[in-house]
């Protein structure tokens, strides 16, 4: 089955093997997730987070939301500011 959300926000954890991304879902709602790829495994992206059922206002929402929930992406955030 495709995966119909449309990703709105999307941050890399140095290496490209792990991301958060801020979506909008086919029904106009916004979630977030982490999610993590290993090279060697072909599945792709898959979720390492488990935030992806929870619905925020809209993407600042939920993009401060993952910032309070994901350890690393406030300080990657931080650091892409300067």
């Amino acid at each position: 089955m495709a995966h119909k959300n449309k990703v709105m926000r999307s941050i890399n954890l140095d290496g490209e093997y792990i991301c958060v991304d801020v979506f909008q879902r086919p029904d106009g709602t916004v979630g977030f997730d982490e999610f993590r790829r290993d090279p060697e495994d072909a599945r792709g992206w898959y979720s390492i987070g488990h935030f992806g059922d929870q619905v925020f206002a809209d993407v600042d929402a939920a993009f401060r939301a993952a910032t309070q929930s994901v350890h690393w992406l406030a300080d990657k955030c931080s650091v892409l500011k300067t």
